[in-house]
C-alpha cells in the first residue's frame, strides 16, 4: 500500500489491490507514475453526481498511448479515511459540481 498526498494535504490511500486493478487495463500502466501528481496537482476537482463522498481528480495527460486524454483518479472520502477506488483516462471530464479550483 502506499499513500500520496492531495493538493489538501489529505493523505490518500492507494492499496495493491486497487493498483493491480487500475493496471489491469494496459493504457495505464505508463501512467502508474502520474496518479501521485494528478492528486497533489490536479487541473480541477469534481464531486461524484452519484456518490458525495466520492472526487475525481483531472489532468490532462499529452501523448499516452492512446491519446491525449485526461487523467482521472477517482478518490471515496469517509471521515478518517480517503483511499483511491481507480484510476481511468478519459476524453473529457464527468459533469457535475466543480469542487476546486472553486469558480
Amino acid at each position: 500500500m502506499r499513500v500520496f498526498v492531495d493538493y489538501q494535504g489529505w493523505p490518500v490511500r492507494l492499496t495493491d489491490e486497487r493498483m493491480l486493478h487500475i493496471l489491469q487495463h494496459r493504457e495505464m500502466v505508463e501512467l502508474e507514475n502520474e496518479i501521485p501528481n494528478v492528486l497533489a496537482q490536479p487541473k480541477f476537482v469534481k464531486r461524484s453526481k452519484t456518490d458525495a463522498s466520492v472526487q475525481l481528480y483531472y489532468r490532462y495527460c499529452d501523448n499516452t498511448e492512446v491519446g491525449s486524454k485526461w487523467l482521472c483518479v477517482v478518490v471515496k472520502f469517509l471521515p478518517e479515511d480517503a483511499f483511491v477506488i481507480t484510476a481511468y483516462l478519459t476524453d473529457k471530464p464527468k459533469q457535475g459540481e466543480q469542487i476546486w479550483p472553486n469558480l
